[in-house]
């Protein structure tokens, strides 16, 4: 029988230097579903992030990918098992035209006549912005045109996980509708998504599943539809009303 979930960290404590950053984080990611991860700044969430992608390691329990034990991995060993991983700052090669920053994230193309053709084209309807400069720098683009470049990037190659910190930070309404879309159709074709999100909006119109993280630990976990709909709890979580 196939495990439900997709990815679980359990009892997963990360020290970055002297400081104690993760105190146990438990966290289910169920697949062919979106699960928002929330909290407050500094709860945790980035390096819980990091920590799965194995850019930070664990010091004290295990995070499992499928029935595979990734833990003890280092990153690209992570990211080939089919996780793409969208950093908060994009990680982008700004001097590099935005064909050659998908060129590098395509691991089985050696020339941009090698991509995905079909796939390609599924991505410039998503984010046309990546067509349309193309041949440009990718420095030269604004904020939300990076950010479809970085989300491009990840998913330039089918995976399985795609996890992404802050997709809409910083980014204007009718953008972050776009990306909106955009999860939306890669959830319908059955990829399992991570997202930490600042904007309430984009995680209730998005999110299956939310845990909630405070102070290293993963305080609440459930639907998000019930997490919505209870204003005292998200009061008492994120000290907001979603």
């Amino acid at each position: 029988m196939t495990n439900s979930n997709l990815l679980t960290l359990k009892d997963v404590h990360t020290h970055i230097g002297a400081y104690h950053i993760l105190h146990g984080v438990d966290l289910v990611v169920p697949r062919a579903q979106l699960t928002m991860l929330l909290g407050r700044n500094g709860a945790g969430k980035t390096t819980t992030l990091r920590t799965i992608m194995g850019l930070w390691h664990a010091s004290q329990g295990g995070v499992r990918f499928g029935e595979r034990d990734i833990t003890a991995l280092q990153t690209p060993q992570i990211a080939g098992l089919g996780i793409a991983y969208v950093p908060e700052n994009m990680g982008i090669f700004a001097d590099l035209t935005v064909k050659e920053n998908m060129l590098l994230a395509a691991r089985s193309a050696k020339n941009a006549d090698q991509l995905d053709d079909a796939r390609l084209k599924w991505i410039f309807k998503l984010f046309p912005a990546v067509e349309k400069f193309w041949n440009h720098p990718a420095g030269k683009l604004s904020g939300g045109q990076k950010q479809m470049l970085a989300v491009s990037r990840a998913i330039v190659e089918p995976r399985e996980l795609l996890i992404v910190d802050e997709p809409s930070k910083g980014l204007a309404p009718a953008i972050i509708n776009n990306m909106i879309d955009a999860f939306a159709e890669l959830k319908s074709q059955g990829v399992t998504i991570l997202l930490v999100e600042q904007n309430i909006n984009f995680a209730q119109r998005l999110g299956d599943s939310v845990a909630v993280m405070d102070n290293g630990r993963v305080v609440h976990s459930g639907r998000m539809d019930a997490f919505s709909a209870d204003e005292e709890l998200q009061q008492s979580l994120l000290g907001l009303a979603l």
